[in-house]
């Protein structure tokens, strides 16, 4: 998708999130998570703040944004800066595992694109490691970890490739959360998905599964629902 177009309300465009990529992942996620309710965010992972703008444009909750990289935080930090929101979001240098807040504190959602090439061969470049492939943090320690940070009301959406969604899925049952609602995202007509949309929650009921469709036959030419999903950010689509 081309990154020149994005863009959030009437807030011009964020030229630092070229930096790292304006990812179809953050923005699928940005949008969907639900944020009905929600006080207060928490965004791990934040990269270049994308995530966690996209929800204080679609919501009026206090977020925090945490990422391991300095680079990172800086330009999330400019990113808030330059946005309407900034008395909103809090950009914190900090690991998952190291962060906590009181009982009191704790978060209506949490929401993360985290690292996902589990098996994949290694980029020697640190930063770049750090950034997109499971190393300290895997995706079992992200749910349990961010358990410890939810209310018991709240809610945890993530987006993963299908395969680590699908294991996700099943090493939470052996915790008190449940996934509730999963989608599968189809890059185009006759394609397999290759992400799923996950939202968990501490409830029990039957899981509803969903699919959403990027692209039509032609190449950029997106489909209703996900022009529905992602117009509000995007000068065009």
């Amino acid at each position: 998708m081309p990154n020149p177009y994005f863009s959030f309300k009437q807030f011009t465009v964020y030229h630092h999130l070229c930096a790292m990529k304006v990812g179809i992942d953050g923005v699928l996620l940005g949008a969907w998570a639900d944020v009905t309710s929600a006080k207060s965010i928490l965004d791990v992972g934040t990269g270049s703040g994308l995530i966690a703008l996209m929800l204080a444009q679609r919501s009026n909750a206090g977020i925090t944004a945490i990422d391991i990289e300095p680079n990172a935080v800086l330009q999330a930090e400019e990113n808030v800066g330059l946005s309407p929101w900034k008395d909103r979001v809090k950009v914190l240098e900090v690991s998952l595992q190291d962060f906590s807040v009181p009982e009191d504190e704790k978060f209506d959602l949490i929401v993360s694109n985290p690292p996902y090439f589990v098996n994949s061969l290694k980029n020697p470049d640190a930063v770049r490691l750090s950034a997109r492939h499971v190393t300290d943090l895997t995706h079992d320690v992200l749910l349990v970890k961010s358990l410890q940070l939810l209310k018991k009301t709240g809610r945890i959406c993530l987006i993963l490739p299908v395969n680590e969604a699908e294991s996700l899925i099943r090493f939470s049952l052996s915790t008190d959360i449940r996934c509730l609602k999963k989608v599968f995202v189809v890059p185009k007509p006759n394609a397999e998905p290759k992400r799923m949309l996950l939202e968990f929650r501490y409830d029990n009921v039957k899981c509803e599964i969903s699919q959403i469709q990027i692209e039509t036959e032609n190449r950029h030419e997106y489909t209703p629902e996900f022009t529905a999903l992602a117009k509000d950010f995007y000068l065009k689509l």
